[in-house]
């Protein structure tokens, strides 16, 4: 069924955009801050702040908004409804359990991914995650995975779709080099991070196959930067890693 423009509300639509500016690093905005990410102008942008505000879903100390608890409620009905994370969420406590690090399940959405469950045994990131929590695809073991799974030029096209920053020294951004991380990962079946989302952090991921073979999330594991190579994580964590994705694609259909 085909859209007109007369049935869509604009100001819904902006109002979304300014919400999605803020993230789990960009958590206090300014009117300007929030008005450059969300590609509106000021006044518009005011106005959203000030209705969320009004709505609860947002507070303002006199410069700065941030977002209540809230907001919450806009995403938990989408995530109530998927059956991913019921069907993963016990996976990810068992493997956890088993190996005695934290563990998640991300989706690709656009140039980020999107965490749906999670399993924290230690925390080895600076910020906290947790189911809603995005990271760039680009530099992220899961992200790598999710895009590693779609057609070359597909990838390439969410690749430039948005700005590639060097989170650290390690962070790979030129996208010739990482469309060969992503035949590397493709052809491996797994994508191995060091320290490129943020230094002492190292993460292993593999997608996780539906019953009709086709990849429809990542599953990771994250650790802290240790003398450890990267083969022995490998032959260490790949095993209960593709455990995991095998009873995952049992149940999965």
């Amino acid at each position: 069924m085909a859209i007109q423009d007369r049935d869509l509300m604009g100001g819904l639509m902006k109002g979304l955009k300014v919400i999605e500016a803020f993230s789990a690093e960009r958590t206090r905005l300014s009117i300007a801050e929030a008005s450059e990410i969300a590609g509106l102008d000021r006044a518009t942008t005011r106005r959203c702040l000030l209705t969320l505000a009004e709505g609860g879903y947002a507070d303002y100390d006199g410069k700065f908004f941030t977002l209540t608890p809230r907001v919450l409620r806009l995403g938990v009905g989408c995530l109530a409804a998927m059956p991913l994370p019921r069907v993963v969420q016990p996976l990810l406590d068992a493997l956890s359990q088993e190996i005695g690090e934290s563990t998640s399940v991300s989706i690709l959405d656009g140039a980020e991914i999107v965490y749906v469950a999670r399993a924290a045994q230690r925390r080895v990131m600076s910020i906290a995650l947790m189911p809603g929590s995005r990271l760039p695809a680009y530099c992220t073991s899961m992200g790598r995975v999710l895009l590693a799974s779609l057609e070359t030029d597909e990838a390439r096209g969410i690749l430039a779709s948005q700005p590639r920053l060097a989170r650290t020294d390690k962070t790979v951004t030129d996208i010739d080099a990482l469309m060969d991380i992503l035949g590397e990962t493709r052809a491996q079946g797994f994508a191995f991070i060091d320290q490129e989302v943020e230094i002492g952090l190292r993460s292993l991921a593999v997608p996780l196959v539906n019953a009709r073979g086709a990849t429809v999330a990542a599953l990771n594991v994250g650790l802290a930067a240790s003398g450890e190579s990267p083969n022995t994580i490998a032959s260490r964590l790949l095993p209960p890693l593709l455990a995991v994705k095998r009873d995952f694609t049992r149940l999965y259909l």
